[in-house]
């Protein structure tokens, strides 16, 4: 029973390399493959025994030295991007914007209420800038449907009813915006201020910059949730929230005018203001709920058309286009 026994053990002892005995000092043992390749030496307590487990079918290797490679990190430093030759460049100048767009905007031509080649226009610019990965959010407008300060006090309808009818109107809006982006190929997501799950995702602060990091473009819509605040403090507050570096405003003009355009064939195109100059001034630009919100939290503005090829990209890049509110323009392109 004895011989048996031996005979079964034997073979797997030979695989144990003896040392010395405890008495003995530790010693620098060297680790042998079967196949003779030298993996480098280990440190083996006195005392011990190495068990080589490897197997004769590996092949052999060019270097043992270099079993593990090191790999070399892609990733870039933040601000910086890869171009096609493999050098890196500075990104640009804004990587997470907020768009507010106009529910006017959206009706174009003002033959319906939203016009398939206005938000087929906006989808393929906004594609265009998602692509070199800035992340967009967008806020619409519902002025094109229903206008809540419009309609307050008619068939005594109040004002908090009007402005969760024009807050529905929002909804619509971005609903068919999503679908055109989609279209194309852009993944987006709208959230909305409150609950319309079958259509929509609640508004989740940390889902929405989870989602812009993914980059999907996520549309807010239903303004602020509340009555008597317009999409513009909306815009203003979602922009606070997600930490978004600027407010890019779509509307049917060219930015803000000394006065009213339409009205004075004459009047100038200003290129520059400050916060200070369109409150004290009552420029309609925002109202004074967002200004002051976009002033307290230094948040720029532009104010740009909406209708001109290329302008959405052209301000979503941050080149100069429209008016801006809050800092010169020279300070944003010294550095582009």
């Amino acid at each position: 029973m004895a011989s048996s026994f031996s005979s079964v053990v034997a073979p797997f002892m030979s695989s144990f390399t003896a040392l010395p005995s405890p008495s003995s000092s530790p010693l620098f043992f060297p680790v042998k493959h079967r196949n003779g390749l030298m993996m480098g030496s280990q440190r083996i307590p006195a005392g011990r025994m190495v068990l080589n487990c490897s197997s004769s079918e590996i092949g052999p290797l060019s270097d043992p030295m270099n079993f593990r490679q090191p790999q070399m990190s892609t990733v870039m430093p933040f601000g910086m991007t890869m171009n096609e030759t493999g050098m890196s460049k500075p990104s640009n100048k804004w990587q997470r914007v907020l768009l507010k767009v106009s529910g006017e905007a959206l009706a174009g031509d003002q033959k319906q209420n939203i016009d398939p080649k206005v938000t087929m226009s906006i989808a393929r610019e906004v594609a265009s800038v998602t692509r070199l990965g800035i992340e967009v959010a967008i806020v619409v407008g519902g002025g094109n449907i229903f206008r809540g300060a419009s309609w307050a006090g008619c068939s005594g309808l109040d004002r908090s009813s009007a402005d969760h009818i024009g807050m529905l109107a929002t909804v619509m809006n971005a609903i068919f915006l999503q679908a055109t982006m989609e279209s194309i190929g852009i993944p987006t997501r709208v959230q909305t201020a409150f609950r319309m799950s079958e259509v929509a995702e609640p508004y989740i602060r940390r889902r929405a910059i989870r989602h812009l990091e993914k980059g999907r473009v996520v549309i807010f819509a239903a303004g602020t949730g509340n009555p008597f605040f317009t999409t513009d403090t909306a815009a203003a507050l979602r922009c606070a929230e997600i930490n978004a570096e600027v407010l890019l405003k779509a509307t049917n003009v060219d930015g803000v005018y000394d006065d009213d355009p339409r009205h004075n064939p004459s009047a100038s195109l200003l290129d520059n203001l400050s916060y200070e100059d369109v409150t004290s001034g009552d420029l309609s630009v925002m109202d004074m709920t967002a200004i002051t919100l976009c002033q307290e939290n230094n948040i720029p503005v532009v104010v740009f058309n909406l209708t001109k090829h290329g302008n959405i990209s052209k301000a979503i890049m941050g080149e100069r286009v429209g008016t801006l509110i809050g800092r010169p323009w020279n300070s944003l392109t010294a550095n582009m």
